[in-house]
């Protein structure tokens, strides 16, 4: 039999998880405090963040057809249109995260009134089983908010997937009206593809086993993907870089040094491009705003 000090402790500790599993009391109201908040999935809270780490919409180069569509699927989220979840995925480095946080930018430019402008709350892939939680905390604001992930993946025996796949459409409860799910990831199907195969091998009925892993990826009306650009396209992003930060230097000089640049570091990206500009800045002493 229990004594009442074990009695004692045993209560307390349901108590705290409790505390755990409920979102705090102001965690609603405080979507009013920022245009972008990091989720703090311990806590349960909101971290607002007042200066995103983004670049203008008009400098991400050889990307036009996939930043038209997000950013028009953006545009009719924000005003209270249909709208889908979006993937995007492919390269590295070829801006898909900077994209988001662009489109978020440009579509809250002409939005005054901040019950007029849409949200953007990071979530870390290590957090997405708390994403219920999340939802509900937005839901009961009522601000239209954009829940992003970036660099969303799942390796071998990671079960957290049907969280996401629940939450993005088959969920009893579904998506909240006020919310949509942007997510960037190396992986068109979220997965790698050994775990695909492995699946094959391995299930009593493969097709089945394969259908329900790759079957998330399907959750998102929005497939946009990004993939290594060339020569040209490279130079271009330097030149627009260049231009925009006023970087006055010889064009035959920043090409040479551009693609001497990309060659050292084996790829021509759009991170790549920026590195080489943040490099070049700082050889001409010119701060970064």
């Amino acid at each position: 039999m229990m004594s009442d000090s074990n009695t004692q402790a045993l209560l307390e500790r349901i108590a705290e998880a409790l505390d755990r599993l409920a979102p705090p009391p102001h965690a609603a109201s405080s979507l009013d405090a920022a245009d972008a908040f990091v989720w703090q999935a311990e806590n349960r809270s909101l971290l607002p963040v007042q200066t995103v780490a983004r670049v203008e919409i008009g400098l991400l180069r050889g990307v036009d057809r996939v930043r038209d569509i997000l950013l028009d699927n953006t545009n009719r989220f924000a005003q209270g249109l249909p709208a889908n979840n979006a993937l995007l995925w492919g390269s590295r480095g070829m801006g898909k995260s900077s994209l988001v946080k662009a489109a978020h930018a440009e579509v809250n430019r002409e939005r005054g009134d901040v019950k007029d402008r849409i949200a953007l709350i990071e979530i870390h892939r290590e957090d997405i089983e708390s994403l219920p939680a999340l939802l509900r905390i937005i839901e009961e604001s009522g601000r239209r908010c954009i829940v992003f992930c970036d660099d969303l993946s799942f390796d071998s025996g990671d079960a957290t997937y049907k969280s996401l796949k629940a939450v993005l459409e088959g969920g009893i409860e579904g998506r909240p009206e006020n919310v949509l799910f942007y997510a960037t990831s190396n992986r068109r199907h979220l997965m790698p593809r050994d775990m695909i195969e492995n699946e094959r091998a391995t299930a009593i009925n493969p097709g089945e086993a394969v259908e329900e892993k790759v079957s998330l990826s399907d959750r998102f009306g929005l497939w946009l993907g990004f993939h290594s650009c060339s020569q040209d396209v490279f130079l271009e992003m330097i030149d627009g870089y260049a231009k925009a930060l006023g970087l006055s230097v010889p064009p035959e000089e920043l090409r040479r040094d551009a693609l001497e640049w990309a060659t050292t570091r084996g790829s021509r990206s759009g991170r790549v491009a920026w590195q080489f500009i943040q490099d070049l800045a700082g050889r001409l002493g010119h701060r970064l705003k």
